[in-house]
């Protein structure tokens, strides 16, 4: 049998050969592990021409049909996740190119949002930091956020679990979304707001939608204005939900109290840009999903996923 190459892609812990079991594919498969960014599409294509099979890692790498026209050999497409906007799913069933991808037990994005909230309003990491560096005692007078009011747009699997997690902080929740009913929200719990109301009213406000064409720009210039001038926006959906630029120019006017982002528009984020430089921004790197129990399902399913295909079985979680 013709050994086959595997790519796995943009393994930035270095995990992947760790958390899975991949020698049960040794007999068959040579595994290569890229654990940095590709600099280009060029590059990417470079590395990746002599390979029959890779793993993604959700949106880090983008296949556009012009990278699978760079692919020859390739056979084999595994992604973490049931769905990734970042690969052309029409080049891939032109060119004939098997794809699957794995799922999650549970989401553990809802908590590291709460993680951001929690920074923004009472400065843990900020201080933590100062007092490491052996600077003056107490300087930070936090905001409590009981009895604050929590905004979630999208209030799908991931939207209501943040609910929970709020009201179990003691907040008030509302939520909007372009297809949200006032019975949806009834039935979690929480109030129904307009998309006006809950920009207006919101103290926190949260985003927990999908990337879609529709929902490209969702949180537009006018929806950040309508804000309070002592609200935030936690963003740990994706970049392009929010008008970046309008954000950067709200929080480098100070006419929102602060955000927390886990997501950017361009990932990673440049070094250069100019959201590294505000004092009220909160950053991650694109933490939501990224925990090693997670990763370790995600790899063991790509290990079983290359197993059924190498073996001419019908492989779990087929996309396409």
């Amino acid at each position: 049998m013709t050994r086959l190459r595997c790519a796995i892609l943009d393994d930035y812990f270095n995990l992947a050969l760790d958390v899975a079991d991949w020698s049960k594919l040794s007999d068959r498969i040579d595994t290569t592990v890229f654990s940095h960014p590709f600099a280009s599409e060029q590059a990417a294509a470079s590395a990746l021409a002599d390979f029959e099979i890779i793993c993604a890692m959700r949106e880090r790498t983008a296949f556009p049909r012009s990278l699978f026209d760079k692919l020859p050999k390739l056979k084999l497409l595994l992604t973490s996740g049931m769905r990734n906007a970042a690969i052309d799913m029409e080049a891939v069933k032109a060119k004939g190119i098997a794809l699957a991808g794995t799922q999650y037990s549970r989401d553990p994005t809802a908590p590291l949002t709460m993680g951001l909230i929690l920074e923004l309003t009472r400065g843990i990491g900020r201080e933590n930091a100062r007092m490491h560096a052996g600077e003056p005692w107490q300087t930070f007078a936090g905001v409590e956020i009981e009895g604050l009011t929590l905004g979630v747009v999208g209030l799908g699997k991931l939207g209501t679990k943040m609910a929970g997690i709020a009201k179990a902080f003691g907040m008030n929740v509302i939520a909007w979304s372009p297809n949200l009913t006032p019975e949806k929200c009834a039935a979690a719990g929480v109030g129904y707001a307009t998309k006006e109301e809950l920009f207006a009213k919101a103290d926190i406000i949260t985003i927990h939608v999908v990337l879609s064409d529709r929902s490209r720009g969702l949180v537009s210039r006018a929806d950040l204005a309508r804000m309070k001038p002592t609200a935030f926006l936690v963003n740990t959906a994706r970049g392009p939900i929010v008008d970046e630029a309008a954000l950067l120019e709200a929080l480098q006017q100070r006419r929102i109290a602060g955000a927390g982002l886990d997501v950017f528009s361009v990932e990673p984020l440049p070094l250069d840009h100019p959201f590294r430089k505000l004092d009220n921004l909160v950053l991650t790197p694109h933490l939501g999903y990224a925990t090693e129990d997670g990763l370790r399902i995600h790899y063991g399913q790509m290990v079983e996923a290359i197993d059924a295909f190498t073996k001419g079985n019908e492989m779990p979680r087929k996309l396409a």
